[in-house]
């Protein structure tokens, strides 16, 4: 016997409350005015002629995408651009809970290890019908240890999975296969609750195998980039702006509002909020630009504010391969000597929370945290307990780099102070273009480096699973444990709610006493936005979707 599931597909319970922006829903149904309407076929005399001016959404990505290939996203720049131009067996809607979007129907076997997708009739950007096997071919090549996809682990749930990106298996023992053209089965390592969130998500997304196999390049220029989403890629000039147009092509192109999306790439959020000021963007802020932080409480005492809370962090990762930052008592030093508290109130200013653990407020596991905040008595202690470790009778000057944004400079600004205060660090700044600092923590090559990380679904293994392997796509720190590797991989085939939040919290805590990552805030969203701009999602894990967006006349 087999479980159906309709349109609309339970996740995982959040309890974060949403705050959005003008959301019609996922159904893409807008909003009810009250006002009657007329009936089909029939023209109101009050009603104006529709307008022939095309409708389009203006803002600023703050930096280059880093790709436009879903395989290889792994930002919230390139996951806004991958979101709009592809789409998955399922959708989240405005409270992060999946839909069927690609999957018409969904069919989980009753020991929750099989799932069968029966696909609906669609095309790609290009004409190409949309196969089962572009989404089989989709997550083998992202699973094939040439790609180097970081976001490859995030597949590990499918059966052989990580073994084939390891190179202990051929890709044809995947446990996705297309049936037919309309019908994927996906067999799974172990029953996982939140599959459906995960299909979701752009490493689950299918690409056009005739197009990718034919030009290795396809995804680097709008010429050639083929998806299945709402808009698809007409232009894109390098470091300089990209423009998405509605696909004609998409199958529920009728809940598609918007003619074109223009987007810009300026670094510079004074630049940014000037830009929305003068009219020339339609949004100023996250979660795809920014906005200054010296500019937060007049927006705010203005109304014109939104905050959006998120399963967001906001984290320092350290280097522990190179000294002195190899050693846990001056990594933990660095971390108890932060006054959070100030961050929050005094440069951020946006109601974000000081977390002294891995994990959001909405996964937490130790609500008061594993060590105090602003405890610079005991990170004294440490730091010097470290230095005689390694021999040293004071630090050599630490490096922290961040990629450039208003708020992450004055972040930094605030701890290289606080540091020098209360321990007596010299800490130098170093800020990077985004796709170079993302490059540099995955290559190493940096001590301290900034990195916010959003819940790409509400578990949290999500956050906890990237630390597993110090080899792992986005560990990006160099630190591996046995004991919290053996944890983590218990916890993702542990049934019971219970025994796997106690595996969880002892995860936590062997990360939190190694601290390779400085945990700093769960943080929140905040942006400013025209008016008539109605029906953007963004959703209680921080992402926004374009889909259902529309510039009211």
């Amino acid at each position: 016997m087999k479980k159906r599931i309709g349109a609309l597909v339970a996740g995982m319970a959040l309890v974060l409350t949403t705050v959005l922006a003008g959301c019609t829903g996922g159904g893409g149904q807008s909003a009810d005015t009250g006002q009657p309407q007329p009936s089909a076929g029939q023209t109101n005399q009050n009603t104006p002629a529709p307008s022939t001016e095309p409708s389009v959404f203006r803002a600023n990505l703050h930096s280059e995408p880093s790709t436009a290939d879903p395989g290889l996203a792994k930002d919230t720049t390139s996951g806004t651009v991958v979101r709009a131009t592809f789409d998955g067996l399922t959708r989240l809607d405005q409270n992060a809970k999946p839909m069927n979007s690609m999957a018409e129907e969904v069919k989980i076997s009753e020991d929750g290890l099989t799932y069968t997708f029966t696909l609906r009739d669609a095309l790609w950007s290009n004409g190409d019908p949309v196969k089962a096997s572009d989404f089989a071919f989709a997550w083998k090549r992202a699973l094939d240890p040439k790609l180097a996809s970081e976001y490859a682990y995030q597949l590990y749930y499918i059966k052989n999975a990580q073994k084939i990106n390891a190179g202990q298996a051929s890709p044809d023992e995947l446990g996705a296969k297309a049936l037919d053209d309309k019908t994927l089965q996906v067999t799974l390592e172990n029953p996982t609750p939140f599959f459906l969130e995960l299909t979701a998500f752009y490493t689950y997304y299918p690409v056009n195998q005739k197009v990718v196999e034919a030009n290795p390049d396809w995804a680097l220029e709008a010429a050639t980039h083929v998806g299945n989403g709402p808009f698809k890629m007409t232009a894109w000039e390098h470091k300089s702006k990209m423009v998405l147009e509605k696909n004609e092509n998409y199958w529920d192109k009728e809940a598609v509002k918007l003619d074109r999306i223009e987007f810009a790439m300026i670094e510079d959020d004074n630049t940014e909020l000037a830009m929305f000021e003068k009219g020339e963007l339609d949004w100023a802020g996250q979660p795809l630009g920014g906005l200054p932080t010296d500019a937060i409480p007049s927006l705010k005492e203005s109304g014109k504010l939104v905050i959006h809370p998120q399963a967001s962090m906001y984290w320092y990762k350290l280097n522990t391969t190179k000294p002195p930052l190899n050693n846990a008592k001056i990594r933990k030093a660095l971390a108890y000597a932060i006054n959070r508290q100030d961050i929050v109130d005094n440069v951020t200013q946006v109601g974000q929370v000081p977390t002294m653990g891995i994990l959001p407020q909405t996964m937490i596991l130790k609500p008061d945290g594993y060590f105090k905040d602003n405890d610079v008595e005991t990170a004294k202690k440490l730091l010097a307990e470290g230095l005689q470790e390694l021999g040293l009778s004071k630090l050599p000057v630490l490096t922290l780099s961040y990629n450039t944004t208003d708020r992450h400079k004055k972040i930094a600004e605030a701890l290289q102070d606080q540091w020098k205060k209360g321990l007596g660090i010299e800490v130098r700044l170093q800020n990077k273009e985004f796709k170079v600092h993302q490059q540099d923590l995955h290559e190493l090559n940096f001590e301290i480096g900034r990195i916010g990380w959003s819940a790409d679904f509400n578990d949290p293994i999500n956050y906890m699973e990237m630390y597993r392997d110090k080899d792992g796509g986005n560990n990006d720190t160099g630190w591996e444990n046995a004991r919290y590797k053996q944890l983590i991989r218990q916890a993702a085939a542990e049934l019971d709610p219970e025994k796997r939040k106690q595996m969880f919290a002892e995860a936590e805590q062997i990360i939190m006493d190694e601290m390779p990552v400085i945990p700093m805030f769960t943080d929140v969203d905040v942006w400013v936005q025209n008016d008539k701009v109605k029906g953007v999602q963004v959703d209680p894990l921080g992402f926004i979707d374009l889909k259902w967006a529309e510039i009211a006349k």
